[in-house]
């Protein structure tokens, strides 16, 4: 895949260089992740990455469009690198994991405004919210829980 990550930076007119390869790397195998664990996958293989490397990386992919930041409501920014569609994110109210949901409904950007104001609109950021599988198992163990307890 390196070859492919190599491709991606030289068609956006960027340097291959390995912070660069290994930001993308990360991205692909770590979805969704918030700047300090990009910095920790980083450097768990490169050591002598600096976090201001790191943040220089992210930043210039971003600007690039080779990687997506996203922030919902209330949470820090999170980076992936599917960038080719125009997905939306369902994020957990309890833990706060991130999951991609294809789009709703037919092409970019998957749905119409009512009105628009004269712009040329190009894309929609949904963010579904809701509770994850593993919170929810573990929200419906405590309340049988302390459901027993009470009788």
């Amino acid at each position: 895949m390196r070859s492919g990550f190599e491709a991606q930076l030289r068609a956006v007119s960027l340097r291959v260089t390995r912070p660069r390869l290994a930001v993308l790397a990360a991205l692909r195998d770590h979805p969704h992740v918030d700047t300090d664990t990009v910095i920790r996958l980083v450097r768990a293989d490169h050591p002598t990455v600096s976090h201001q490397a790191v943040y220089d990386v992210l930043r210039a992919l971003t600007d690039a469009g080779l990687v997506r930041r996203i922030q919902p409501a209330g949470a820090t920014a999170r980076y992936e690198a599917r960038v080719a569609d125009n997905h939306h994110h369902i994020v957990c109210r309890s833990c706060g994991v991130i999951a991609d949901i294809d789009c709703a409904v037919g092409d970019a950007p998957c749905l119409t405004a009512s009105v628009d104001h004269g712009f040329v609109i190009d894309e929609a950021e949904v963010v579904f919210w809701g509770v994850c599988p593993d919170c929810a198992t573990e929200r419906t163990a405590q309340r049988s829980a302390s459901s027993e307890g009470s009788t």
